[in-house]
């Protein structure tokens, strides 16, 4: 049971984070985690294990929590088509919207990135952080894999069951024809993805407390862009990845490249959450005082967790 701690800890870490550091659910609605932890938790922990197991590293952790998000928003969710997703009147497809296609852009880009970065790779990145001697090596076996599979897949359809009964929108044969294309695709390309090299060219990246803060500005920008821009808020996300991308894949071949510098960048972009929860108006419910209580417990939750997981840090960097 000692072994599969780590697991235990993603598969609850990853709800926690998407969700509850993000702000969209209040600390009232932690028993959502019945079917959030399987969703989140269960895709989060399957990525990580088969990437894991097949000796490839985070380029693939990346590009199959891209097939994640696609998989959660255009199937169980489907608000990547659905124009007034559980009758809450958010317009999320309304700015930069292609009628063609049947999306908003900008929530396409939106929420992607989010699932794609913050929901399972700043996931993994803190809970490998918390084990660093264990950080590359698979946490399950056989039979912990296979019942994590039983969970993501009971988290999938209970999901997509729960959104269908609030609400009964459905996309068309040719949105989730695509969808899936786009998914399959995905996948095949981060199992294609060359193994990490053994040796990494010699350099010194930044500090890890400074890329930190790189994370957590890139992170809280992103965060902060009106999605009144349009298209220019989709110009502005996509130059927020693709410099974050460009940035961290030179710093990350560089032979002084440490497990600080991968908690620092998991860290700051979890730091970005937890400042905006205080600012943005919940999803569910409103912004009253048990609200923000359970915005400052999942942020101090936060802090401590880096904390321990720099402490654990520092003697498995000794030898």
């Amino acid at each position: 049971m000692k072994r599969a701690l780590p697991a235990i800890g993603l598969f609850f870490l990853a709800p926690l984070v998407a969700e509850f550091l993000l702000g969209d659910l209040p600390v009232t609605m932690l028993g959502a985690l019945v079917v959030l932890a399987p969703m989140y938790g269960g895709g989060a922990l399957l990525i990580r294990e088969l990437v894991r197991r097949t000796h490839r590293g985070w380029p693939s952790i990346l590009v199959l929590a891209f097939a994640y998000a696609i998989f959660e928003e255009a199937f169980t969710t489907q608000t990547l088509f659905n124009p007034n997703y559980l009758h809450l009147n958010l317009h999320l497809l309304e700015p930069a919207f292609i009628p063609a296609l049947g999306i908003g852009i900008w929530w396409t880009v939106y929420v992607l990135t989010l699932h794609t970065v913050w929901s399972i790779s700043v996931s993994i990145g803190l809970a490998e952080a918390l084990v660093p001697t264990r950080e590359t090596q698979p946490w399950l076996g056989q039979i912990g894999l296979m019942v994590t599979t039983l969970l993501f897949a009971f988290g999938a359809i209970a999901s997509t069951l729960i959104t269908m009964r609030q609400d009964r929108f459905l996309a068309t044969i040719p949105q989730f024809s695509v969808a899936a294309f786009a998914c399959l695709i995905t996948i095949i390309v981060a199992f294609r993805l060359p193994q990490p090299a053994p040796d990494r060219a010699p350099g010194q990246p930044p500090a890890a407390w400074l890329i930190g803060c790189v994370s957590l500005a890139a992170g809280s920008v992103f965060l902060l862009v009106p999605k009144q821009w349009a298209w220019w808020a989709v110009a502005a996300y996509l130059l927020l990845d693709l410099l974050m991308i460009a940035a961290v894949g030179h710093w990350s071949r560089q032979s002084a490249w440490s497990a600080s510098h991968r908690l620092a960048l998991a860290a700051g972009a979890a730091g970005a959450y937890a400042w905006h929860a205080f600012v943005q108006t919940p999803a569910v419910g409103g912004a009253g005082i048990a609200d923000r209580v359970g915005n400052t417990i999942f942020a101090a939750g936060l802090v401590v967790l880096i904390i321990v997981a720099a402490k654990r840090l520092r003697p498995a960097a000794a030898p």
